[in-house]
């Protein structure tokens, strides 16, 4: 295993809420250069100075640890995409899908190792996804009167959907980026306002949409 780079932190005291972020912050630094599953314990206590004895008191374990891990990074990811409400709707949902598509791209190998690597199996981690994916459904459509669309049981699950699919479709885009930036962003800012469209019913017209930035015919340059 390669060593870590940086060096190791002397050992100092600190309080108990200080070494436990210490601890979660070196594992971080660490999950952006390799994947959660080749972050060991004995690494993060050696570049803390502490025992791993030491480490174990704040974790149960080193899967505790890296749930931890993840859901840091998932917090992190909400408070960086958090739509601006002094922006216009549509103006907000660009911004929260740009900041979206900035933060995924500043940490690829993060982002692909959690959804798609093999800690992505695990129960726990799976709550800690379909926790963030929960979170980033009910903040969409805390935002949806704004637009004239009334958030039903038909609408929220459509959200849901669009979650989904941006999520998959980033993950597609930085393996295979095919579309500029611009044009997934353009993509992704589309798809919500179609699903709307399609679950709102009579609450939506399409009049509320109209600008040439949120339709599919700008993103397939027509």
């Amino acid at each position: 295993m390669a060593p870590v780079k940086g060096n190791i932190v002397k050992r100092t005291r600190l309080s108990p809420a200080e070494r436990r972020a210490q601890l979660v912050d070196l594992g971080v630094q660490l999950l952006a250069e390799r994947p959660l599953e080749q972050i060991s314990v004995e690494e993060i206590a050696d570049q803390a100075g502490v025992s791993r004895g030491l480490l174990f008191h704040y974790f149960a374990s080193k899967h505790d640890f890296h749930v931890e891990l993840v859901r840091h990074t998932s917090r992190d990811m909400l408070e960086r995409t958090a739509p601006d409400d002094s922006l216009e709707p549509m103006d907000m949902l660009r911004g929260t899908i740009v900041a979206y598509v900035d933060y995924v791209t500043d940490h690829r190998d993060t982002y692909l190792s959690m959804l798609r690597g093999t800690a992505s199996g695990d129960p726990d981690m799976r709550q800690v996804f379909e926790d963030t994916r929960t979170a980033m459904v009910e903040r969409t459509v805390a935002h949806l009167h704004r637009i004239g669309i009334d958030a039903g049981p038909a609408v929220t699950l459509a959200v849901r959907g669009w979650i989904a699919f941006v999520e998959d479709t980033t993950i597609a885009w930085l393996r295979d980026p095919q579309l500029t930036r611009e044009e997934f962003v353009d993509l992704a800012v589309a798809a919500l306002p179609a699903l709307a469209l399609a679950a709102g019913g009579p609450n939506v017209t399409s009049s509320r949409f109209d600008r040439p930035d949120v339709t599919f015919g700008h993103v397939a340059g027509s």
